[in-house]
């Protein structure tokens, strides 16, 4: 489980993507990072432990640009306490391409072997993540023909990506020079979310998150989930483009999402987290009273804290 934001701005989106990620805190607080484009140059900042304790003025400030993601992490794969498992990755071909992803690959013995064998491509951590990076720099790189990149190789891109990744993952990744890329696999498994608001000059701003209370507290208007399998790619003018890009899309969330993940003022594939876990509780009570006296009960116990709304 990992907390992912991407930004594209009429004006600099450091502060944005920090407060995003204040906001996202609760999805992973082994390590944060945040990278912006300006023009074709990367700036990126990643570092252990929290929002509030990781970044000094400084690194703020570094952080020039008007498109930008960032990450809080939540290690389920590759080693937690290790900085260099700490989103974004980088990878320099082709254009320069850096990708932060939520979510657990499946496959990773055979796409390390592919990636070595085939792609000879270097791999420099266990974070599967850096797996998915590659994969998709790999398949860019196959599909785009002359310098220039279209949403058509993108999205051609993206759909060899779910042929060869098995797994769980919502990605978002900043193409050096051309703009934004938001992925989600084939299953909806883990959430990413849509919003636009009117930035300056009236032009179109856009955010892919986690989480719908990132774009409501930012101000933005919620447009949709990014459906299972689609690819949407946002040009550094802020024109959006999407494809779907997976044979048979289905969706089937992670069920975690609704009973302990997510923040409960958030929707996901338009339910809302705090009633879901209502429901549950109303549920699981029908189950209780069909198989013991409801007298016999002294107590009820939420454990974690997120059981709290089901126990009332």
């Amino acid at each position: 489980m990992c907390g992912i934001v991407g930004i594209v701005s009429a004006e600099p989106v450091n502060q944005q993507i920090y407060d995003a990620l204040l906001l996202l805190q609760h999805r992973g607080q082994d390590s944060t990072g945040i990278a912006t484009t300006e023009g074709k140059h990367i700036h990126q900042f990643k570092t252990k432990g929290q929002v509030r304790e990781g970044y000094r003025t400084r690194d703020m400030r570094s952080l020039l640009g008007n498109i930008g993601l960032g990450h809080v992490r939540y290690a389920t794969a590759g080693a937690a306490k290790n900085e260099e498992e700490a989103q974004p990755f980088y990878v320099n071909a082709p254009y320069g391409i850096v990708l932060v992803h939520n979510g657990n690959l499946t496959n990773t013995r055979e796409l390390q072997d592919d990636l070595f064998r085939v792609d000879r491509r270097h791999v420099n951590t266990s974070s599967d993540t850096e797996l998915l990076l590659n994969v998709l720099a790999t398949e860019l790189q196959d599909t785009i023909s002359g310098t220039s990149l279209t949403p058509e190789h993108v999205f051609t891109a993206v759909a060899n990506v779910h042929e060869r990744v098995q797994g769980s993952y919502a990605a978002i990744a900043l193409v050096a020079g051309y703009g934004m890329v938001a992925f989600r696999d084939p299953f909806g498994i883990r959430p990413l979310i849509l919003g636009t608001r009117e930035g300056l000059g009236g032009k179109p701003e856009w955010v892919v998150a986690s989480e719908s209370l990132v774009l409501e507290s930012a101000g933005y208007e919620i447009v949709r989930d990014v459906e299972p399998g689609e690819a949407i790619f946002i040009t550094n003018d802020g024109e959006l483009f999407s494809k779907q890009c997976a044979a048979n899309p289905r969706l089937i969330p992670c069920s975690f999402e609704y009973v302990y993940l997510a923040r409960p003022d958030s929707v996901m594939n338009g339910i809302p987290v705090y009633e879901a876990r209502l429901r549950m509780g109303d549920r699981l009570a029908a189950t209780v009273a069909e198989h013991m006296p409801l007298g016999d009960i002294d107590v009820v116990m939420p454990i974690p804290d997120s059981s709290r709304p089901s126990a009332m």
